[in-house]
């Protein structure tokens, strides 16, 4: 992903995550401060019209996910887990396997970076999804509870063990 793509990612996130608004200046900044962590899935790629789907993700202290909607601000230097903080696809596209695919990509840079876990908020039902990757649930604390509510009901934290 880059800056030139916030635009249509915000277009498809406003599609699929229509109860879970970001700004553009949010993923602006994630491509920014982690462009390794960000992904489109794209038909083409030459037009960003072709953008079918998009990924972020980033190092964040464990079990410290950011709100939705908020900016990072940096990349903590004490960051000890990868975080996957958004998988989307259109919905026409969903048997492509585009998911599977930048998860996997995303699971190759959690590696890279060194980390012993991944993170993630699971949302609209979707453990079952992120358990064919080895993420758990996860136990949180009032603070991540809270968080989650943000996230919508069914948000659900899940961690995996990284393949160092």
């Amino acid at each position: 992903m880059t800056s030139a793509d916030v635009p249509r990612v915000v277009a498809i996130t406003d599609e699929i995550h229509a109860s879970l608004p970001e700004s553009a200046p949010v993923f602006a900044e994630r491509v920014t401060l982690f462009p390794q962590g960000c992904f489109v899935y794209s038909l083409s790629p030459h037009s960003e019209h072709e953008i079918v789907g998009y990924a972020l993700s980033f190092p964040i202290c464990a079990g410290t996910p950011p709100a939705l909607d908020t900016f990072l601000g940096e990349i903590s230097s004490g960051a000890d887990q990868y975080y996957i903080h958004d998988v989307a696809v259109l919905p026409s596209f969903r048997a492509s396997g585009a998911a599977s695919e930048v998860v996997r990509r995303m699971l190759d840079v959690a590696k890279a970076c060194g980390h012993a876990t991944t993170g993630l908020i699971s949302v609209y039902g979707t453990v079952n999804f992120w358990g064919r990757f080895g993420f758990t649930l996860h136990e949180v604390d009032e603070a991540l509870e809270e968080k989650l509510r943000g996230y919508g009901p069914e948000a659900k934290y899940m961690v995996r063990d990284n393949v160092l």
